[in-house]
């Protein structure tokens, strides 16, 4: 079986599914659209490249870009099977172009529709569409899949530290990060919370660590190994499951979110998961702190694997 996956792996999360399906001796292969880099030829292509964008809603390095990825995909020849992540990255025409290429052509979603919209793409293109928001799957009658544990599990350790850790961009989540760092401050609760973006946000908590660079998973694991809780807060609009939580079962560790639709899951356990809201004043339990996180079974935790995730989503 030949299987191709095309995505924008900046975060480096896609090439899990590629490793998985290898170690099922599956001939497989990924395009990483997310290393194309588009240099103009001269100063006057730039210039041009921006007056076609503001008139004609023409773009060089996006016709360049789509034409990497078909030149990829060709020169791999016929697939059984190709997974396109972030479809709405590319044009509909592309879209079709690639679909010629394979057997199936597939998507997986793990952004919201009403954050990045797709649907130009609902009539036919895709002969499966999967994703991780349960409201799109309501609404469109998508596939619902969660994202997945790439990590190995991890055995309990009782001698980490207590930090509640998190690295997160600096956009509209930013005002609640603020005030649970305030919070954590005056209740003596140990934390780490770094924030990613260009510019200080005015009024940070002098405890938040401001960085301009992106971290990798790479980056951070060392800090995911020494921290007891993990936080996790979701963007306006969306409801899917961050990679945090599935990183937080692997390793055995607690989870405070703003996710109100992680209880509909059955791995909820208010013991491990505490749940707010950001609209309320923040109050917690200092028993949350001090109980011990409390072990999934074999059957749910599996459940969760990229193990299971690549047998459900390629049919192996």
């Amino acid at each position: 079986m030949k299987i191709c996956l095309i995505s924008f792996d900046s975060t480096y999360f896609d090439h899990n599914i590629i490793l998985e399906l290898k170690r099922k001796n599956i001939d497989a292969h990924h395009i990483d659209a997310s290393k194309f880099r588009y240099k103009y030829k001269s100063v006057f292509e730039k210039i041009s490249n921006s007056i076609k964008k503001n008139l004609f809603n023409a773009n060089i390095k996006q016709e360049a870009l789509e034409h990497y990825v078909l030149t990829e995909v060709k020169k791999l020849g016929h697939q059984d099977i190709i997974m396109f992540i972030r479809p709405d990255r590319v044009s509909k025409k592309t879209h079709l172009e690639i679909k010629k290429q394979s057997n199936k052509y597939i998507t997986y979603i793990y952004d919201s529709c009403r954050r990045f919209p797709i649907d130009h793409l609902l009539d036919g293109i895709f002969d499966e569409i999967y994703s991780f928001d349960l409201i799109d799957v309501k609404k469109y009658n998508f596939n619902f899949i969660s994202n997945y544990i790439y990590l190995d599990k991890r055995h309990l350790d009782s001698k980490i530290n207590e930090n509640v850790f998190i690295v997160i961009s600096i956009d509209e989540r930013f005002d609640f990060l603020n005030r649970l760092a305030e919070y954590f401050t005056n209740h003596a609760v140990k934390f780490k919370f770094i924030a990613v973006g260009k510019k200080t946000p005015n009024n940070m908590n002098k405890n938040i660590i401001h960085l301009e660079k992106t971290l990798l998973p790479q980056d951070i694991q060392e800090d995911l190994e020494n921290s007891k809780i993990f936080l996790d807060l979701i963007r306006h609009g969306h409801n899917g499951l961050s990679f945090r939580i599935f990183e937080a079962l692997a390793m055995q560790r607690k989870i405070i979110t703003t996710n109100q639709s992680i209880s509909q899951y059955d791995f909820y356990n208010p013991n491990n998961i505490l749940i707010l809201d950001e609209n309320e004043p923040i109050n917690i339990n200092p028993d949350f702190f001090n109980t011990p996180y409390e072990p999934l079974s074999d059957e749910t935790y599996n459940k969760y694997t990229i193990e299971n995730w690549v047998k459900t989503v390629f049919k192996i």
